[in-house]
């Protein structure tokens, strides 16, 4: 009963700010004349909404679900409630590869998540060897993350010192902020993005016996390894195609799979779920407060998170919820 009264609440509260969202900004309409000018197509108004407030609320909304996750995805390979797209470098090494690959071949803009991927995938086995080395100790994850971020982010800020227009134009394609997104964009990350979270979520079942220990499973007979594996790629594809259109949004899958065992439990049946309509919840919240606090002018949904996520990390630190690997 807990479950259902916590999803309906998430749900109905996500359809009033989808609503504010759209309502909302430097033109202010009325519902009814946002019907009629999407069905004639002849109101200006209208059409600037659609082309650009549209996009970005999409964006907003399947970048979000996509990283809380992939945040839960990646505690449950790990088994460290820590594991986070952005702590552990997946998000910088998905958004350099995009970018390098995106500048010299800009023809293949659209293929940018699989350029992403490839970024993430290798972020994730360089941070996911080292750390494993003796165990995955949350304290060296976090360390080895914050390297592997450093090296693909100043990798990344080559690009934006070359003094090449075309680089910065492509540098700013990429950077942690909605605006300025197209349809193009929206259909990216719905068509990559829709699909990666749909096969997210057969996955439940593989996550909770994967939050065993590796002989448990194994006696229950799960391959354990090939599991991990399949788990692992699923995270990474989310985290990198959110990074590719979104840019690198930080702490948001730290901070929604513990929102939602607090509210729901660990059972990762009812966890992704939560997952993807609370993180497209708070990201389509930070993006909507950045447009409004200092309108005309905007703040990145980037910074918002990273202003909620760092004391929230902080406070899971100091009163030693990530020592166990348990939340």
């Amino acid at each position: 009963m807990k479950k259902t009264i916590v999803f309906a609440s998430v749900i109905i509260t996500f359809l009033f700010l989808l609503y504010l969202a759209v309502m909302s900004g430097s033109i202010r309409i009325s519902f009814t004349q946002l019907l009629d000018g999407l069905g004639s197509k002849t109101d200006e108004e209208v059409n600037v909404i659609y082309d650009l407030r549209f996009p970005r609320i999409i964006i907003a909304c399947f970048a979000g679900g996509a990283l809380a996750i992939s945040g839960a995805l990646m505690q449950s390979v790990m088994r460290n409630p820590i594991a986070d797209p952005s702590i552990i470098g997946i998000s910088s090494g998905a958004s350099f590869t995009s970018l390098l690959f995106v500048t010299l071949y800009p023809q293949l803009y659209f293929f940018m998540p699989l350029f992403a991927f490839i970024g993430g995938i290798i972020a994730f086995l360089l941070v996911y060897s080292f750390a494993y080395r003796g165990g995955l100790n949350p304290l060296k994850l976090i360390l080895i993350g914050v390297a592997v971020h450093a090296t693909f982010t100043g990798l990344a800020d080559v690009f934006n010192y070359r003094g090449s227009y075309s680089v910065t134009s492509i540098s700013a394609a990429t950077t942690s902020t909605l605006a300025m997104k197209t349809w193009s964009d929206a259909t990216m990350i719905m068509l990559y993005g829709g699909v990666a979270i749909l096969l997210s979520l057969f996955l439940a079942g593989a996550c909770n016996r994967l939050l065993l220990s590796d002989k448990t499973a194994l006696g229950i007979g799960m391959k354990v390894t090939s599991t991990r594996l399949l788990v692992s790629i699923i995270a990474v594809v989310l985290a990198s195609i959110a990074t590719a259109v979104a840019g690198v949004i930080a702490f948001l899958g730290l901070l929604v799979p513990h929102i939602g065992r607090q509210l729901i439990g660990s059972d990762y049946k009812w966890l992704l779920p939560f997952c993807a309509i609370a993180g497209a919840w708070i990201l389509l919240l930070a993006d909507t407060l950045g447009r409004l606090v200092l309108a005309p002018n905007e703040i990145p949904a980037s910074i918002f998170m990273s202003i909620i996520g760092g004391p929230f990390l902080i406070f899971l630190l100091v009163r030693g919820r990530i020592n166990d690997g348990t939340t």
